[in-house]
């Protein structure tokens, strides 16, 4: 496989990989695997979530305005 990046990203990448003392190539390699790793995660839990509204389990807007506030008190 071949990415071409732009020159700008490119150079980015390398002071990155040079001030951690890895080769770029395998910042790429992790950068990817999270990304695929992320998008995996997600499209299970819209599955989940689908899964839950087709069998009706909804949680009321009493519910989600309770969560919100308790996580973001301000």
């Amino acid at each position: 496989m071949e990415v071409h990046l732009d020159p700008d990203l490119e150079a980015r990448l390398s002071r990155m990989a040079t001030q951690q003392g890895r080769d770029t190539e395998a910042l790429v390699r992790q950068a990817v695997e999270r990304l695929v790793d992320y998008e995996d995660w997600f499209l299970q839990e819209v599955d989940t979530g689908l899964d839950a509204a087709d069998r009706g389990e909804f949680i009321g807007h009493d519910a989600v305005r309770k969560l919100i506030d308790d996580r973001y008190r301000g």
